[in-house]
């Protein structure tokens, strides 16, 4: 469709200025052509210098019917809005095809390209080598009826068969003198058709003979690799071909302006004979880039937006004669009423996304983005884990722990990232993970390994520590170290004991928010909300599920899970069973986007498919990898090596009690030192029993005196209120943690 000039005013078009290439639908008859109506800006009065109907120009012109008069007009024109379609503008006659397509312009797309037709043609010799010696005698029996069929042909023409019905005819009138004149002619022609027929019968013969006495085995088996295939395409039926496709042929859509226009006016998005009701294009109709579907950018009529759209995406689906699964709908930000709609060739959710490719065991990156799976275009999708947390939420049974696997796994892979496993529902899916975690809690009742949810609370209060500590300790760091005052990866590798990247994966959490004791409940739900706000600019990735994202808990235990819940920075919905839980997982804001993980299809196919919103601009809908049991032992078994060989095999995996840590001396003292300079050792003491009781109860002044001084921190005279004893100054113990974290 031509684009209108945006700077020269439209006035309302006559029959000349149909356009050919925009039709309205018409049921009862063919398309009629729509009137153009180009988006323009029309004053509401001539200019000033616009003459009037006797020639005249000037102020007086201007419509003085208001008691107030207008501001007079600016003197610039309208400018066209820039709106991501500039191209338009800059070739008003239309699109360029480009010269080599988008996904061939690089090494990697020609390989993939390559790869890709390599694969079909050796499946498609593989399918047809397989099933060769079927096609073989399937090809020599219908040969066999193949000549008898050339027999019967070769008879029927030389005996004239066809006049058999004119005869019949001539018999029936009583017309003697036809049928004589018919007979004769019949005899005339049986006679030449005789002779052509023995001629061929001799040729043949002497053909054969010849053959026989001079021909070599390779010229036998020429002929027969020539005749067979005739014979047999002869002789076999129409609908029984002896070669089967080896391929599916994929069943395409040929999508044009009259097509999109029947099925939007059917789905009551506009009206093809009331005035300003009809729709019209921004574009024309085109391939997608990766050239799996057809697109083309829509305007809808006035007072219709982008909301309505959305609503009608099952009609419009049926008007497309598409399933909706194979139609999305790309709001335009510069307009309401313009959006792209894009119409897959096929279901794109229906096709598996294939096995997780962490399957090669390979060392991964926390820092580098996680293979999550295929968008609706099969483009990879993959997510940078750090500074977010993620929710991910769905039905039972629909992927939603395989989702969340998936990207432990990957942080698995990194030998550095410490990984701590709550599975609030107990099942065997994360068992496996106890070969590399830190913490490992099932369930919520008290069992052989103790009380789950007192091992919950001290876990959480560790990474509420870790987090404090890390933030104390980059913010003793100089500017030339740390430029941003932020965790990076350098900063990870100089010091390794303080600074590192923690993944905290909570399945089923709202589990722990429905406790028994509510003092429990709101100390969890404390601690989470904490990490939660403070915890991913810590390096600590929290990666949540739930199939009960709403409607749990009562006061602040609600409140805070409403919290908990709501801050996650990135959301991942498979199928839900309502809209209510859609917008509970994805936010408030995800359906007037077009986002209803509620309207997502159902069925084994649709395993693994849901939006992921938040991580970027654009919401893709993905088909995650697959990574089943026993692909998460096999890749796990590998990740346990690795942190053997890299020392970082601690906490659960490592057969320690990781819910009561080791105690670190010189960061324990630290923590109690408060502001003081300096303390004696027996004051140390009292205040280590006295605030982290749990660890340092039964410590006494020589006790601490001889660890401290083991680790590197001089023993001096301290004095404190006019008392001078033996003791440590926290400058020296300073110094000995940052010597120790460095080493």
């Amino acid at each position: 469709m031509n684009t209108p000039n945006p700077g020269t005013p439209n006035p309302t078009p006559s029959d000349d200025d149909l356009d050919p290439t925009v039709r309205r639908h018409n049921p009862d008859g063919p398309a009629a052509p729509q009137r153009r109506f180009d988006a323009e800006v029309i004053p509401l009065r001539p200019d000033d210098d616009a003459p009037d109907s006797n020639g005249d120009a000037g102020p007086a012109d201007i419509d003085t019917s208001f008691e107030v008069q207008f501001d007079p007009e600016p003197d610039t024109g309208p400018e066209p809005v820039d709106d991501g379609i500039g191209y338009l503008l800059d070739d008003p006659d239309g699109d360029a095809y480009p010269v080599i397509p988008e996904n061939l312009r690089t090494l990697g797309g020609v390989w993939e390209a390559i790869g890709r037709h390599s694969r079909r043609f050796g499946h498609r010799v593989a399918f047809h080598g397989v099933r060769a010696p079927r096609y073989l005698l399937l090809a020599l029996l219908w040969s066999v009826v193949g000549v008898w069929r050339l027999i019967n042909r070769q008879l029927a023409w030389w005996w004239v068969t066809e006049n058999d019905y004119l005869r019949s005819l001539a018999v029936a009138s009583g017309d003697s003198r036809e049928w004589y004149k018919l007979h004769r002619e019949v005899k005339e022609t049986r006679r030449v058709r005789g002779t052509i027929l023995a001629g061929q019968a001799f040729a043949l013969l002497a053909g054969l003979l010849l053959m026989v006495s001079v021909a070599p085995w390779w010229g036998w088996a020429l002929l027969l690799a020539v005749a067979v295939p005739w014979l047999a395409h002869q002789g076999r039926p129409e609908d029984q071909p002896i070669i089967v496709p080896a391929m599916t042929v994929p069943r395409f859509r040929l999508l044009n302006h009259d097509v999109v226009l029947r099925a939007y006016y059917a789905a009551g998005l506009g009206h093809p004979d009331k005035p300003n009701q009809q729709v019209t294009f921004e574009t024309t109709m085109s391939r997608t880039k990766e050239g799996h579907g057809s697109q083309v950018k829509v305007v809808l009529p006035y007072g219709k937006g982008f909301d309505a759209a959305v609503n009608a995406k099952k009609e419009l689906a049926s008007g497309l004669d598409a399933a909706p699964s194979q139609v999305y709908l790309t709001h335009d930000p510069s307009s309401h009423r313009r959006h792209t709609l894009t119409v897959m060739d096929r279901d794109p959710l229906a096709v598996p996304a294939g096995k997780t490719p962490l399957l090669d065991c390979k060392p991964r990156n926390i820092w580098q983005p996680a293979p999550f799976g295929l968008d609706e275009h099969s483009r990879k999708v993959a997510l940078s884990l750090l500074w977010i947390s993620i929710l991910i939420g769905a039905q039972p049974r629909k992927g939603k722990t395989f989702a969340a696997r998936l990207l432990a796994l990957y942080a698995a892979l990194d030998a550095h990232v410490r990984i701590s496993v709550v599975d609030g529902k107990n099942s065997p899916d994360w068992n496996k993970f106890a070969l590399v975690a830190y913490h490992f809690i099932r369930g919520t009742v008290p069992n052989r390994a103790g009380d789950p949810v007192r091992q919950l609370i001290d876990a959480l209060v560790e990474i509420k520590r870790h987090i404090i500590d890390t933030n104390e300790f980059l913010s003793t760091l100089s500017p030339e170290e740390c430029p941003e005052g932020k965790l990076t990866e350098e900063l990870c590798r100089k010091y390794p004991k303080r600074l590192f990247i923690w993944m905290l994966v909570m399945e089923e959490f709202q589990n722990y928010f429905e406790l028994p004791d509510q003092d429990d409940n709101k100390q969890v739900a404390e601690l989470l909300s904490f990490i939660l706000a403070v915890g991913p600019s810590s390096g600590v990735i929290l990666l949540s599920s739930s199939q009960k994202p709403s409607g749990v808990g009562a006061g602040d235990v609600q409140r805070l899970f409403n919290r908990y819940r709501d801050n996650h920075a990135v959301r991942f919905a498979l199928r839900c069973g309502n809209r209510n839980v859609s917008d509970a997982i994805l936010g408030g804001d995800a359906y007037s986007e077009g986002f209803d993980a509620s309207a997502l299809p159902v069925g084994k196919p649709y395993l693994g498919v849901g939006y992921l919103y938040g991580a970027t601009d654009h919401t893709p809908t993905v088909r995650t990898h697959l990574a089943d049991h026993g692909d998460a032992e096999k890749i796990l078994t590998a990740a346990r090596r690795m942190r053997e060989r890299a020392g970082t095999l601690t906490g659960y995996a490592a057969g320690q009690d990781s819910t009561t840590p080791d105690r670190d001396v010189l960061a324990d003292v630290l923590a109690v030192f408060g502001s003081d300079p300096g303390l004696h050792w027996t004051e140390l003491a009292d205040r280590l029993a006295g605030q982290i009781s749990d660890r340092w109860a039964d410590v006494t002044a020589d006790a601490i005196s001889a660890q401290c001084r083991d680790l590197g921190v001089p023993s001096v005279d301290v004095k404190r209120a006019g008392v001078t004893r033996k003791g440590c100054r926290k400058q020296a113990v300073q110094a000995a943690a940052d010597t120790a974290a460095a080493s």
